[in-house]
């Protein structure tokens, strides 16, 4: 009996594979605990329509991002910072600051946790930060810390 299934299953498959299962798994165990459904003519083209969609999506959460990174490359944030002797912060520059000044300044929604700061900022300067808006897509910041 072939399934399609609804669910990762241990051992079977991922959801969205079609899987040879016997008739008594497949109907007893897959089918009545709705982890897959029989693989008939009409449930094949839906699962086809519905991996043809998520594709169509994804490609266009692709697009978004390439765009959302150009238009970044070529804004800059400035964060004014108290600091001492030599140009020494008290304390660093965070990702969370950083998202909130370019919140504020550029008027853009960038997530925290996307940010790879490999070092916290501790001094003043220009800094780079890449930001990471897709898996396929990084861009870099730049990040302009002055005294305030």
């Amino acid at each position: 009996m072939k399934v399609i299934l609804l669910e990762d299953v241990k051992a079977q498959g991922k959801k969205g594979e079609i899987v040879e299962v016997s008739d008594a798994y497949g109907r007893n165990v897959l089918i009545a605990k709705k982890l897959g459904v029989e693989a008939t003519p009409k449930a094949l083209n839906d699962l086809k329509l519905q991996k043809k969609h998520e594709a169509k999506v994804a490609q266009e959460q692709y697009e978004a991002a390439v765009e959302l990174g150009k238009v970044v490359e070529t804004k800059k944030v400035v964060i004014k910072v108290k600091c001492g002797d030599g140009g020494r912060l008290f304390g660093t520059v965070s990702t969370k600051e950083i998202a909130a000044a370019a919140k504020e300044q550029i008027n853009l929604e960038l997530d925290k946790k996307k940010m790879q700061l490999t070092d916290p900022i501790k001094a003043l300067g220009t800094y780079e930060i890449p930001v990471k808006l897709h898996q396929k897509v990084t861009t870099k910041l730049t990040v302009q810390v002055v005294e305030g």
